[in-house]
């Protein structure tokens, strides 16, 4: 079958089903704002029961990237990311997420050659490139404050 490429765009039209994009962005909106004020929550938390403004915003990270992995490896995650969205894709949520899927989809490949290879397809240029980044930006800062 030869199709052009205004008649495979037709044909894509006709079959594509019409995505709720009101809907969309509000539950987007409430999960990733849900999940942004609960780590408010524990920053205030952390910082009443006496820890700095720094290591309480450290001690939130952690606990998200933690429950991020668990709900990910539970199998609780994606349904929470199918019903929500990019509501789920608060950067530091969605990255342990990013992290943890492709290890826990290749486990049966063994420890080694399975989740420790796939643990960092996605991931991996995320850091290797932002680890880049920060040492160039690092690097040109110094110059101008030579």
């Amino acid at each position: 079958m030869n199709l052009s490429n205004e008649e495979y765009s037709k044909l894509v039209d006709r079959y594509q089903t019409p995505s709720p994009m009101g809907k969309n962005c509000v539950w987007a909106f409430l999960v990733g704002g849900g999940i942004c004020t609960v780590a408010e929550l524990l920053i205030h938390a952390f910082r009443a029961a006496g820890l700095d403004k720094d290591t309480a915003s450290t001690v939130v990270s952690v606990i998200l990237v933690f429950a991020a992995a668990l709900l990910t490896g539970l199998g609780i995650f994606d349904s929470i990311a199918r019903f929500a969205g990019a509501g789920t894709l608060v950067p530091i949520t969605g990255f342990a997420n990013a992290v943890a899927a492709p290890a826990l989809e290749f486990k049966t490949e063994g420890y080694v050659t399975g989740m420790a290879v796939k643990l960092f397809t996605v991931a991996g240029p995320v850091i290797v490139y932002g680890i880049s980044a920060s040492v160039v930006y690092g690097v040109i800062y110094w110059l101008f404050t030579l």
